[in-house]
C-alpha cells in the first residue's frame, strides 16, 4: 500500500468509516505525516454504523492517553439557524 511521508491528512466526515476503514488509513501515515479526523456522531449517515461502532469513535477511543494524539469537542456549530433546528428536532 501506499505509504504518505511529511503529510498533513485531513479525514472529512470519519463519522462515517467504519473501524477496519479508519485503521487502513491511519496506518498510512508515514514519518512526518500528521492525520486530522473530522466528523459529527450526530450525522452519521451509513446504515450500518452507530454512535458506538463508528470508526471515529474508534480512534477517539483508541488514541485516548497517547501522548502524541489529541480529541477535541467543538460545543457548537456555525450553521444557521435553520441548521441547528434541524439537526435537534430531525
Amino acid at each position: 500500500g501506499r505509504t504518505f511521508v511529511n503529510r498533513y491528512i485531513i479525514l472529512d466526515e470519519a463519522q462515517n468509516l467504519t473501524p477496519k476503514q479508519m485503521k487502513t488509513l491511519i496506518t498510512r501515515a508515514g514519518p512526518g505525516s500528521k492525520i486530522v479526523c473530522l466528523g459529527n456522531l450526530g450525522q452519521i449517515d451509513t446504515p450500518y454504523l452507530t454512535e458506538t461502532n463508528s470508526g471515529l469513535t474508534y480512534v477517539v477511543d483508541h488514541f485516548r492517553g497517547w501522548e502524541h494524539g489529541g480529541h477535541v469537542t467543538l460545543a457548537r456549530g456555525e450553521r444557521s439557524r435553520l441548521a441547528a433546528f434541524a439537526s435537534a428536532t430531525l
